[in-house]
């Protein structure tokens, strides 16, 4: 089977059935927005050094975590266009090597203006990974495999994000976060390497006229943008992610050393149970919503799985240990519902339009994260009472529960959009 290496990944003549080499190169995109999501999660077990190191308080951390999201979300939309014009191996590849050398730069830095550069390098290098695989996932798959690859590459990131939990942690506490920034950094080098040797774009290719290619995809950008039921989904897998990214991401292991007087390693590994529940909620939900052939009912249960977990966390302190994790598994399985937001979505837009569609619903899941942080470390300065030690802030428990309202308001907000969705196709629905 002849494979030339940079074709677009959408030249395909037909969807082949699935083979082992189609499974080998979606997992390579796959175990890359793994990577992509340790470095997403992994300020949480390093909130004390950084603040500490760079002298500053919840709301630049929360800004410093951050930096990673708001690249992410500002190139989205573009990259259906990129990935359509260069395909997935060249895009996957250089993404990867610009991710490791933000990463350089985030271990090496001693100015906090060069840990937001490389943040920011970080964040514009993990953008490719997730809409790579399910570009990949597109031409190497039927499309009835849509919501379950879904899930599944967010399997895939929720597993690797356990590790940027309790096991990093130790890490931290014994190499020190700089160290494992530059080992992190030749991990992502490494995986370009791999990714460019055997990443093909898809299993039959044929050219296509790149003016027409660039053509058909802005002008499906400047009409998805504008449709109503798109922001409604998006809306949706925001609110499901926001808690997982602001909880799991950066507040929710600082939160349980607090309230729980737990050691950080303890503590992130409590924590990690909200990527464990994900991980086998985002891949449990694609196939349930795969059998119904119904999105909607799986995404109102997933919102209303968030806001109950989230109101337990908050307004039901000192829980049991065992029920404490239940709770935050609780939260990740809900959330991990938001896999089904990309099969509706490709399955109500009509299919020029399913490609930007995807591009903006991805955009929001991220774009919860980058206001999520931020506002909760903003809450949390306003609430401070002025207690430091060894020149780190130190908030207090009920502090973080106030500050929390921020996201269990947004879960609550999801729930509602959930109701709204419409699962009937655009096309087929009556003026």
């Amino acid at each position: 089977m002849s494979n030339s290496s940079n074709e677009p990944f959408d030249t395909v003549k037909a969807q082949p059935r699935p083979s082992l080499r189609g499974w080998f190169i979606w997992s390579l995109a796959a175990l890359s927005f793994g990577y992509a999501f340790f470095h997403r999660v992994a300020p949480s077990v390093m909130v004390s050094e950084l603040m500490g190191e760079f002298a500053i308080g919840g709301a630049m951390l929360g800004t410093l975590s951050a930096l990673y999201f708001y690249p992410y979300v500002l190139l989205q939309i573009p990259l259906g266009a990129l990935l359509e014009q260069f395909g997935t191996r060249l895009l996957l590849g250089c993404a990867l090597l610009l991710t490791a050398a933000g990463t350089f730069l985030f271990g090496a830095a001693e100015a906090i203006e060069f840990a937001y550069l490389g943040r920011v390098l970080i964040g514009i290098g993990s953008s490719v990974a997730f809409l790579g695989a399910l570009a990949l996932a597109a031409k190497w798959f039927p499309a009835s495999r849509a919501a379950f690859l879904a899930g599944f590459a967010m399997f895939f990131a929720m597993s690797c994000g356990t590790l940027a939990q309790a096991p990093l942690a130790l890490l931290v506490d014994q190499i020190g976060w700089r160290a494992c920034m530059t080992a992190l950094g030749f991990v992502g080098i490494g995986l370009s390497f791999i990714v460019f040797f055997f990443v093909r774009n898809a299993p039959v290719q044929i050219k296509t006229p790149p003016g027409k290619s660039w053509q058909i995809v802005w002008q499906g950008v400047s009409s998805a943008i504008i449709l109503p039921d798109v922001w409604k989904i998006a809306v949706v897998a925001a609110c499901l992610s926001g808690p997982m990214l602001a909880l799991g991401g950066l507040w929710g292991t600082p939160y349980l050393m607090e309230s729980y007087g737990l050691e950080r390693p303890n503590a992130a590994f409590l924590m990690s149970f909200i990527l464990l529940g994900w991980a086998i909620g985002a891949p449990v939900s694609g196939m349930v919503s795969d059998r119904l052939g119904k999105r909607k009912i799986v995404l109102v249960c997933a919102s209303f799985g968030v806001v109950c977990g989230v109101s337990v966390l908050i307004f039901l302190p000192q829980l049991p240990l065992w029920l404490l994790v239940c709770v935050i598994a609780l939260i990740g399985f809900s959330g991990g519902g938001m896999a089904a937001t990309y099969a509706l979505v490709q399955e109500i837009m009509p299919s020029h339009l399913g490609g930007a569609s995807t591009g903006i619903v991805n955009s929001m899941t991220v774009a919860s994260g980058a206001i999520l942080q931020p506002l909760v470390g903003i809450l949390l300065d306003m609430m401070w009472n002025g207690n430091v030690s060894a020149g780190v802030r130190l908030y207090d428990a009920a502090d973080y529960r106030l500050a929390f309202l921020s996201i269990l308001g947004s879960a609550v907000i999801g729930l509602i959009a959930a109701l709204s969705l419409n699962e009937v196709p655009l096309a087929q629905r009556k003026n």
